[in-house]
Parts: structure tokens; sequence; C-alpha cells
């Protein structure tokens, strides 16, 4: 078997890398699933044609990316790995990191998606799935006492948004939609959009979820869509007058909401 090798991009890979991109496109031939084991290490030398230092490192390359995993012991070996909604999330919110996010960038996405979210779910939740949702709004039906209150509050109205896209059949459509939502939150948080305090903002959106609880129950995608639509552009109206100096930081995994 002749020595590993893929397309390079702009930048020449070195060779780890070019073996772990050979290992990638293996496992997607195979038709490999997250918990199955790949070869041993003695069979990857022989298959790809590499020292052992050289298929370590692409090993230690894949697990960087969250694409393996390895276990020691009895059993033990690397088996491919799915990455988590977490891991992805933290991982583009650092690229996102270094662009200078602003509100408009962000609200110019959830205007167009989220929309079509809410049409596409009206008539299809269930008892269990409208009560997550008002669930969720139990945490800020009053208006917050304290500027911490208000902060927990803007935070959980995004949660709200990110649990309707978890209902999404869409896997992109709901990726897209939580991690705008947490990029959101990230900046609301980091530039304190929460503070001073916006009664119009609370109330406003409190009313808009509401309604569109409403209009999900009763199956009215029209509703719904119009609904959304109306509620992200004043969301974007009064968010961008909250926005204040950037002050940014990276996206924790433990703070994926």
């Amino acid at each position: 078997m002749p020595p590993a090798t893929t397309r390079s991009g702009p930048e020449r890979l070195s060779r780890p890398q070019r073996v772990a991109e050979a290992i990638k496109a293996w496992v997607m031939e195979n038709g490999w699933q997250p918990g199955d084991r790949l070869p041993s290490e003695t069979e990857l030398i022989a298959r790809f044609g590499m020292a052992k230092g050289t298929i370590r490192e692409a090993i230690r390359i894949l697990e960087a990316q969250g694409l393996v995993k390895s276990r020691t012991g009895p059993g033990g070996g690397v088996f491919v790995h799915q990455v988590s909604e977490e891991r992805a999330t933290a991982l583009l919110g650092n690229y996102f990191y270094f662009q200078h996010l602003t509100i408009d960038d962000i609200y110019q996405i959830r205007e167009v998606l989220e929309p079509e979210l809410a049409a596409s779910l009206a008539g299809r939740l269930g008892a269990q799935e409208i009560a997550a949702l008002e669930e969720v709004m139990t945490r800020y039906s009053e208006p917050a006492r304290t500027e911490e209150e208000e902060r927990e509050q803007h935070i959980a109205s995004l949660r709200f948004h990110a649990v309707l896209a978890e209902m999404s059949g869409n896997p992109l459509m709901r990726f897209l939609i939580r991690f705008t939502a947490n990029m959101l939150s990230d900046i609301t948080v980091s530039r304190r959009l929460y503070a001073p305090p916006n009664r119009e903002l609370f109330e406003s959106g409190l009313d808009y979820q509401l309604r569109l609880v409403a209009a999900l129950r009763a199956g009215d995608a029209d509703a719904a869509r119009a609904i959304l639509a109306d509620h992200m552009r004043n969301a974007h109206r009064l968010m961008r007058l909250q926005e204040t100096v950037l002050t940014q930081r990276f996206l924790p995994e433990g703070d994926i909401i």
C-alpha cells in the first residue's frame, strides 16, 4: 500500500495531517459509525505505509478534532467518535471570536431562519414539547428586580429559541439557530447588553413568545411565521440600541445553552 495522500488546500499539509485526512476518508468509505473500533496501530501502519510516530500523531489530530476517542485497558483501542453539538458550537464560537460579530450580523441570520422554523413546527408539537417551551417562559414571567436577574432573564429568553430549535427535524437548521442563540447570549453577557434593564424588550419579547406558542398549538403556520418575524425585527431594533463597546471572550463548552 503506497503512503497516504490527500489533496492539500492552500497550505501544505504535514504528513500526520495527510494521514489523518486519509483515515477520515477511510472511515466514510467503510460506513463506520460512532463506537466502531479502528484497526490496530500495526494495521494502520501497514495500511498507510507510515511510521509508528506518524500514525500516532495522526490519531492525536483526530482526537483533537473530536472524531476519534482512545480507550486504554481491556477492550480498549481507538474508536470512531461523534462530535457533540456543544463541542462543535464551542469550536465555531472560537473562530468567530476573531470576527467581531455585531448584533446586526446575528439578527440577519435569525430574521431569515427562525420564522421558517416556527412555521415548520406549527401543529407538529405535542403537549410535552409545548410544556417545555412554557416552562422556559416561567423563568422570566415577571420583570427583573436586579441587574443579575436581568442578565439571567436575557439568557433564559434566548434559551426559549434554542429549545424551539431542538424540535426541528432539520439538523442543520437546528444547529444554526442554536449556534446563533448561543453567540447572542455570549455577546449579551460579555458586552453587558442587559444593563441598563430594558422594560420594552422584556414585555414585547414575552408577549411575542406567548402568542407564538398559541399559534404553534393551534397549528397556524402563517401566524407562527409572522409572529416570529415581527419578534426578530423588534428584538433586533431593541438589541441594537443596547449594543455597547466590544469586549469579547471565548465561548466555553460548559456555557452552551
